[in-house]
């Protein structure tokens, strides 16, 4: 008998025609199949191991099956295919269940059980501790390359500015920056720091520096790890939700992330390590789960490692523990039970105890910005810091639209092919336009530093240039006093720099090279606020007799501060552009470490929540995915439509017979012709075809993999073996060919609902149960199906978007 099907329709053959893999776009790479994946298949590669003992020719009185031991691929899931949780969480119950059960049995099995509860703590402790190590040195690192840009150390060349001059016998108060040890290259090159030909050296410098770095930027992501580049917060947030994106969190990312972030951040360009410090830690926590078969072959809880890990990421980079279980709570998390809350933590803890024992910047802090205000603020300020959140509001929902409409182009158009391009001339103008400017010249973090900044009597900024500032009573602190030129200068820059860093960021976030949008956020917000918070000191200072002032602010006195204002300012713009209201909020107040300044934070934050909400509902990470197509169902959004299962379900009117499987009367040839001519994920199993009866659904990967596997095994298997899906088979005639029995594979209990629900309760099961598809029956009888790319496309249709814009199921 001929032994057609899968002897030339292998299970890779019949991949290349899914159209769950379709080729994907990552903002700022094209997916390759071709590439091998960082991160194998859960359950291990495929293994011959034993042999089935089964029938041959004539053995027809024997049903063959071939999943009484377990078929390694089997339940696992094709890249670019979203999880079923409800199957992966009942493996895991039943995992659990077995353990205990057997912990009664021996002292073995007893230690068994007990290690198994404690390899989750054991995983965060590890997902701490590397996350930590890895943002020390990507601090480090970067904070050295980026002064590489003006000059090098000669007592050492691994010292970054500040280093090389904290042992300086010969550095001044006034030029506290400068010291022998410090060479500028213009001093290095033509020995004279001196003159307009030093300045056109150094500015040479500066841009070449600028240049070498993100080229090599660009170019590791382009040839290693494509997947390394952007922040990386969208596609995590919806792998959380159930996708999966093989390599995207594996280990040849890791390293390229961590190198090419460095580089990213040192060449100048206006992005943020905070964004992409998240991806990194997932990436360790993906990583580690390998060490635990716990997390190995369990997807979902994996997904409860992920949530852990990007608590962990945030943790370490704002030096927010507390901030980051928040953010991955309320911005990240799909699926977060009250376990992995504690275990968040856990993770979030040791990751910041452990880069504060690395001390990245020498002030035993662990970001370079944290700063303490000691001055109360007044209710009147409300005001202000009301019109920053509207400021914030407004410029996140600018920021957004101009930057998915430029993502869009650079998809759609010849931009999008000349990564390395784009980057440079970017990073060119950047640089041009940087360097005459100290305030973008400086790293974006040191600027925001220098904003947040209380002014004292030993500060030397030209942010703090006031007259009289040594004419003070109040000790180190400064009080109200006129501007002096210094700071009318600083003014003046401060805007310079604002309209660049609002310009240059929208074509920034996006490129093909780690790039998070955190900081660039911030330094706008902190840039308008502190420029508001200068003209409100200076207005109480020259007209403190004015009502508003007049009760609680006297001449002299110590009323408002900038730095506060500057620092509302950044969590306004972040809120904008992020939409985060609860998290942000804590995360700026453990970055200053005060109590009373809450509700200014608070008042900023909801503000511009409100104004970008009323612009556009989309967050910046919430548009990347759909501008990527990714299967994400919002879990925040309401569904108000009054539309039924049998408006979404397919087959639709006119269209082709819905594809089922019946239990017991096809063959192996019927189920590999069906599987050969459509691209579905899996297959309605029904009683007889003419009933429409439904007994169960099965996958289309377990339904490959079970058929290669029986023909591997056993001679005996043919086109013309009937496959059973039922428990018991009917006697066969003699000398006919042994049947193949897959009812193990059969989900007995799929989710169903009938044709009058309405589509808003199915909208609603498919966000709380995380299903891929849900069964549409009438009276019983199969009618259709609803997969979760269906329920997308619907809701797009409802809000007048595109619906083929949902590429993946």
């Amino acid at each position: 008998m001929d032994n057609r099907g899968f002897q030339q329709g292998s299970f890779n053959s019949f991949r290349s025609s899914s159209s769950d893999e379709d080729l994907m776009d990552i903002p700022g790479t094209a997916m390759d199949f071709s590439m091998r994946d960082d991160v194998p298949p859960l359950d291990g590669e495929i293994e011959e191991d034993k042999s089935y003992n089964g029938g041959g020719i004539g053995s027809s009185n024997r049903m063959m099956d071939f999943l009484e031991e377990p078929i390694p691929g089997v339940g696992t899931y094709d890249d670019f295919n979203t999880i079923d949780w409800v199957r992966e969480k009942s493996r895991d119950r039943d995992r659990h269940r077995e353990i205990t059960n057997k912990s009664k049995e021996s002292t073995w099995a007893l230690i068994h059980s007990v290690s198994d509860a404690f390899s989750g703590w054991l995983l965060m402790l590890l997902i701490g501790l590397l996350s930590g190590s890895l943002a020390g040195l990507i601090d480090i690192s970067a904070h050295w390359m980026t002064d590489l840009k003006e000059g090098i150390c000669t007592e050492g060349f691994w010292f970054n500015h500040e280093h090389c001059c904290w042992n300086s016998d010969h550095v001044t108060f006034e030029d506290r920056d400068k010291c022998p040890e410090w060479n500028s290259w213009s001093q290095l090159i033509i020995s004279t720091d001196e003159g307009a030909f030093a300045y056109i050296v150094n500015y040479f410098m500066y841009v070449l520096w600028a240049l070498l770095f993100a080229f090599l930027a660009v170019s590791l992501v382009k040839v290693f790890a494509p997947y390394a580049c952007g922040s990386g917060i969208p596609e995590i947030k919806t792998i959380l939700s159930g996708f999966i994106i093989r390599g995207y969190l594996g280990k040849w990312t890791l390293i390229i992330k961590t190198i090419t972030l460095v580089l990213a951040v040192s060449s100048g360009l206006s992005l943020g390590k905070e964004g992409p410090l998240v991806h990194v830690a997932c990436c360790c926590g993906n990583i580690l789960c390998h060490c635990f078969n716990k997390y190995r072959k369990n997807e979902a809880k994996r997904r409860e490692v992920l949530s852990a890990a990007a608590a962990a990421g945030v943790s370490v980079a704002f030096g927010a523990p507390i901030g980051g279980v928040l953010f991955s709570l309320e911005e990240v998390s799909y699926y977060f039970p009250l376990k992995t809350l504690w275990r968040s933590f856990f993770a979030a803890l040791v990751a910041a105890f452990t880069l504060r024992s690395i001390n990245p910047f020498g002030n035993s802090r662990l970001v370079l910005f944290y700063v303490e205000f000691h001055t109360p603020w007044h209710l009147w300020e409300l005001v202000p810091f009301i019109l920053l959140g509207i400021f914030g509001g407004l410029w996140g929902a600018l920021f957004i639209r101009t930057n998915i409409a430029w993502c869009r182009k650079r998809k759609t158009t010849q931009l999008g092919k000349y990564p390395v391009v784009e980057v440079l001339v970017v990073t060119a103008i950047t640089a041009i336009l940087a360097f005459p400017n100290e305030y973008t010249r400086m790293s974006t973090s040191e600027l925001i530093s220098e904003l947040f900044n209380d002014c004292g009597l030993l500060d030397s900024s030209k942010l703090c240039d006031y007259e009289n500032r040594f004419n003070t009573s109040k000790g180190g602190e400064l009080p109200d006093r006129p501007a002096g030129v210094g700071v009318y200068s600083a003014m003046w820059q401060l805007a310079l720099t604002l309209i660049l860093k609002i310009v240059i960021t929208i074509f920034t976030f996006g490129m093909k090279i780690p790039s998070g949008l955190f900081i660039p956020s911030m330094a706008v917000g902190a840039i308008a606020g502190r420029l508001l918070g200068v003209g409100m000191e200076q207005l109480a200072y020259y007209h403190h007799d004015w009502a508003i002032f007049n009760s609680w602010c006297s001449q002299g006195a110590d009323c408002i501060t900038p730095g506060l204002y500057a620092m509302v300012g950044a969590a306004a713009c972040l809120g904008g552009v992020t939409r985060m209201t609860v998290s942000l909020v804590v995360i700026m107040f453990e970055l200053t470490g005060g109590l009373e300044y809450i509700v200014p934070l608070m008042a900023a934050a909801m503000t511009s929540k409100w104004v970008a909400d009323a612009l556009g509902r989309e967050g910046i990470y919430d548009a990347h995915i759909r501008l990527n197509g990714y299967p994400f169902l919002e879990a925040k959004e309401e569904f108000a439509h009054k539309t039924l299962a049998m408006d979404v379900m397919k087959p639709r009117r006119n269209d082709p017979l819905l594809t089922v499987l019946t239990q017991d009367s096809m063959t192996v040839e019927d189920v590999e012709t069906i599987i050969s001519e459509t691209t579905y994920s899996g297959f309605p199993v029904v009683v007889s075809r003419e009933s429409q009866r439904l007994v169960g659904f099965v996958l289309r990967r377990d339904l490959i993999i079970s058929i290669e596997n029986a023909r591997k095994k056993q001679d005996g298997v043919v086109s013309t073996s009937i496959i059973y899906f039922t428990e018991h088979s009917p006697p066969m005639p003699p000398y006919t060919p042994p049947t193949l029995k897959l009812r193990n594979i059969l989900d007995l209990s799929p989710f169903t609902v009938t044709d009058l629900t309405p589509m808003e309760i199915v909208v609603d099961i498919f966000r709380k149960l995380g299903l891929r598809q849900c069964l549409v029956t009438h009276n019983g009888r199969l009618l259709g199906i609803i997969t979760k790319k269906d329920v997308l496309k619907h809701i797009a249709q409802m809000a007048n978007q595109d619906p083929d814009s949902i590429l993946f199921n």
